[in-house]
Formats: C-alpha cells, sequence, structure tokens
C-alpha cells in the first residue's frame, strides 16, 4: 500500500506540473495586465505602471516568472509557502487563506449534506423500486439537477429570502395555505411509508390532522419568532433517536443494543441540564470540537462494554444518538439567542456576503449570522449535488441486490434491515465513493457561479479577479488548491476501496 501511495503521489506531482504550465501560459496570454493603465489618463501613470510591472515582474520572461512561482509553491513542504503577490502588491497567501476559509466551509457543509440525504434516498429508492415514491423522487432530482445555477439562485433569493424575511416580520398562516399544506404533506407521508390501502389513508388522514393543528399551534406560541425545544424537548427528541436507531440496526428487542442507546440519551439529557450555563455563556468553536469528540467517544466505549457479540452495532447506534443528541442541544441554544438575533438583524435570510460587517453579536448570535449566510448558497450546491448521489446508490444498490450473497442471506432468515445495511449497502459504496471524491473537488471549482451569484469572496471570486486582471498568481493559487483537491480525494478514493472490501488489493 506505501509503495502504491508514493506512486500516486509522485504521478500526481508530474500531473499537477504539466498542469501548472499549460495554465499560466494560457493565463499570461490571455489579455494585457497593462490595458487599463495604458488607457488612464492620470497625471502619476507612468508610474502606476513601473509599479505594477515590479509587482507582476512584468521585465522578466514568463518561464523565469513561472520558475519564481514554483520556487514559492516549493517552500509549501517546507510549511512556508510563497504564492507571490497580485497586481496591487497584496500577498496572496492571505488572500488565498480568506477565499480557501469561505469556500471550504460552503463546500464541506454541502457535500456532507448531498451525501447523506443523496444515500438514504437512493437506498429508499432501490428498496421501493418502480413505485410512487421512486418515480417521484426520480423526477424530482433530474429537476433539480437541471437547474441553471444563476436561475435557481435567483428563485431562492425571492422565496426563501426575501418572501422567508417579510414573512417573518408577522407570521402568518391563512385558512388556504394551512389547507393545502396538510394535504400535501399527508400525500408525501403515505407516499413515503407505502403499505395498504387502509395503512395508506390513515397515514395521509393522521398527517393532514397533524398538521392542520401543529400550524396555527405554532402561530399561536409565537415560535417562528421565538422558538424553543427547551430541556424536554431535546430530551425527548433525543430518546427517540435511540429508540429509532435502534429499530433501524437490530430491532427494539435487542437489549444488547438499546440498553446503551438508552443510557447515551439518558447521558445527554442529563449534561445538557448541566452544563445549561457553560454552553450559553462561555461557549466557543474548542468547545463545539471537544463537544463532539466526547459525543463520539463516551458511546462508542459505552456501546463497546455493553453490546455483548453486537458490540459494534451498540457503538454505532450509541454514537448516532450521542452526536444527535448533542446536536439538538446546540439548535436548543441556536432557538434561545434566535429573538435576540431577530432584534439585531430584523431580515435574518441574507442574500449576498458570507457574514454580516461588523456583526457585534455574542457567539450564538454570530453562529446564527454566519449560518443564515450559508443557508442559500449551501442548499443550492446540495440539491445539485443529491442527484448524483441518490442516483448512483439507487443503481449500485440494485446491482447488489441480485447477487447470489444477498439471496443466502434473505433465505437464511436474516432480518431485511440487516440483509440492506450489513450486506448490500457495504459492497454499493464503492462507486458512490468515487463519486465523493472526485463531486469535493469539483465544487470547489464549480462553486465559482455560485459565489459570484451570492457574493460570496471565496476561491471563484478570487479566480475570477485574477483572470479578469489578467494577473496569474491568484489564478495559480486557485489551481493550486483545486487540483491538489481533486488528486488528493481521488487517491484517498482508492485507499477507500479496500476499507469497504478487504478483496481488493491495490
Amino acid at each position: 500500500m506505501l509503495k502504491f501511495i508514493l506512486r500516486r503521489i509522485g504521478a500526481a506531482l508530474v500531473i499537477l506540473f504539466g498542469a501548472s504550465v499549460l495554465l499560466y501560459i494560457l493565463v499570461i496570454n490571455s489579455g494585457d495586465p497593462l490595458q487599463d493603465l495604458r488607457e488612464s489618463n492620470a497625471e502619476n501613470r507612468d508610474y502606476l505602471m513601473e509599479q505594477r510591472i515590479a509587482n507582476m515582474n512584468l521585465d522578466l520572461p514568463w518561464y523565469q516568472r513561472y520558475l519564481t512561482w514554483l520556487m514559492g509553491v516549493g517552500k509549501c513542504f517546507a510549511l512556508q509557502c510563497d504564492l507571490g503577490t497580485n497586481r496591487s502588491g497584496v500577498s496572496v497567501n492571505s488572500l488565498l487563506e480568506l477565499a480557501a476559509s469561505s469556500t471550504l466551509r460552503l463546500v464541506l457543509l454541502a457535500t456532507l449534506l448531498a451525501l447523506v440525504f443523496g444515500i438514504a434516498i437512493g437506498i429508499l429508492t432501490a428498496v421501493r423500486q418502480y413505485s410512487g415514491l421512486d418515480y417521484g423522487v426520480t423526477f424530482l432530482t433530474f429537476l433539480f439537477f437541471s437547474l441553471p445555477v444563476f436561475w435557481a439562485a435567483v428563485l431562492l433569493k425571492e422565496y426563501l429570502a426575501i418572501g422567508y424575511n417579510n414573512w417573518l416580520s408577522e407570521p402568518d398562516f391563512s385558512v388556504i395555505q394551512i389547507t393545502l399544506t396538510s394535504l400535501i404533506a399527508g400525500f408525501l407521508m403515505q407516499v413515503f411509508l407505502a403499505g395498504s390501502i387502509r395503512r395508506r389513508i390513515i397515514t395521509f388522514a393522521v398527517t393532514a390532522v397533524f398538521f392542520a393543528v401543529a400550524l396555527p399551534a405554532l402561530t399561536a406560541l409565537d415560535f417562528f419568532r421565538n422558538p424553543q425545544l427547551g430541556y424536554v424537548g431535546v430530551a425527548l427528541l433525543t430518546f427517540a433517536v435511540a429508540l429509532s436507531a435502534t429499530a433501524m440496526a437490530t430491532g427494539v428487542k435487542n437489549r444488547k443494543v438499546l440498553y446503551p442507546a438508552l443510557i447515551t440519551a439518558a447521558l445527554v439529557s442529563v449534561l445538557q441540564i448541566a452544563l445549561f450555563n457553560v454552553f450559553y455563556y462561555y461557549m466557543n468553536w474548542w468547545f463545539i470540537v471537544a463537544g463532539l469528540a466526547l459525543a463520539v467517544l463516551i458511546p462508542w466505549f459505552i456501546g463497546r462494554k455493553m453490546g455483548g457479540r453486537y458490540s459494534a452495532t451498540a457503538a454505532g447506534v450509541s454514537v448516532a444518538t450521542g452526536v444527535i443528541g448533542a446536536g439538538l442541544t446546540v439548535i436548543d441554544h441556536v432557538f434561545r439567542a434566535w429573538p435576540g438575533f431577530l432584534g439585531m438583524k430584523p431580515r435574518p435570510i441574507a442574500t449576498i456576503g458570507s457574514q454580516t460587517p461588523n456583526f457585534g453579536g455574542d457567539f450564538w448570535q454570530t453562529m446564527l449570522d454566519q449560518g443564515t449566510q450559508l443557508l442559500l448558497p449551501t442548499i443550492l450546491l446540495t440539491i445539485i449535488s443529491l442527484a448524483s448521489y441518490s442516483r448512483y446508490t439507487r443503481s449500485s444498490m440494485l446491482e447488489v441486490a441480485g447477487q447470489d450473497y444477498i439471496r443466502t442471506a434473505r433465505s437464511k432468515g436474516l432480518p431485511e434491515r440487516t440483509v440492506i445495511f450489513r450486506h448490500a449497502f457495504r459492497n454499493a459504496l464503492i462507486p458512490i465513493a468515487t463519486i465523493a471524491a472526485f463531486d469535493f473537488a469539483a465544487l470547489i471549482g464549480g462553486a465559482v457561479i455560485t459565489e459570484s451569484v451570492f457574493g460570496w469572496k471565496g476561491m471563484g471570486e478570487l479566480f475570477i479577479t485574477g483572470l479578469r486582471e489578467v494577473d496569474p498568481n491568484p489564478v495559480m493559487a486557485f489551481f493550486l488548491v483545486t487540483g491538489t483537491a481533486a488528486i488528493l480525494f481521488n487517491l484517498l478514493a482508492d485507499i477507500f476501496y479496500a476499507v469497504i472490501d478487504p478483496r481488493i488489493r491495490v
């Protein structure tokens, strides 16, 4: 494996070198970096031209400028990267740091959401092949996939930002809105759960009645401007997650898996009360990271110790309960900060920028500000990637479902959930790993249009500005990040194959 990795890294460096030379030549020949100054009537035009020539080393031949950039990149191996300056003399390192942090924040979240929901939708449609749900989801995913990015962005701005902000000033539902929402929710739920005609009718009726009662009740409680889960809400939802995860994994009758999950849920419920003041007044991102680590390690230990021969499954269910329960605790604190946030920013959903300039809120309000700024571009990138993950998961699951070992597993009397998740899904992950590896790198480059529409100061803005100004250093910084990400994630996908399927030998 080590020999394979070293060989792939060597080949990747050769590819990056060749591509960088080609890109550098294309950029410097795409226009005249001094054109705006040549047409200027400023009295100090000659001085400005000399300054730009010095900043961009235009008095040197192109290959010497390229070698200077390449030597600066070579210093990255000693963690001292020097990517030069842009035409104004500003360090590209600092520009890249700001742009990369902004774009990676957007792309990581969008990729994670697309993976989770896309794989879940793919498994569901594979299990319910040729059903109404399958046809409906197929239509919607391809519809989202084919939407022009700029047009979908305008729709999101109009309805999820401007329209929602207007509605939030005085949240209310008309009788027609409640009726339509209840009927649509009931229809979708009965399609999702399926079953006999009688079961579908009951599901439709219960869901429709629930929404018909819940929407006016939430409005009367002013939930949309003053939302809260509370201690009881977090506890109930965490225990519901423990029961649901156990039911999906082995069934609630398996005490070896159920008890660790319930203990984890109880632990989350107690800690959210005991540490309330710490969470609310002293929280920072290091606490978030440490809390996430504990939400994984402690439930994993409980599951391994109490799970017996089901220790691996118990650990997985307990970790899922702990992580989701910790997430619900964070959501509860975000809800509590929402009224104060509305007082500082009455129109919360932003249509442009990655954060509000000079925003002076506390930790939770700052998180809300950055989250609302992140909302629209994340939704856009997620729904575009959703189709690929869902369709590849569906086709891969259907291909695996026809294999002999799946029929053998069913003939042995294994529960269907075990057949699907333990036998079929694990072997269906290989093509999904390939798509995920390429999609992450593609999203960094493909987010250029999204960032432009939403005014997001990220990698896309860095690339477009450098290209427009015939400034190679920012463009090469963009290439360095995206090219390295593409090759690195491709390598990780190859390694992941062997983890998924031990029969694969590189």
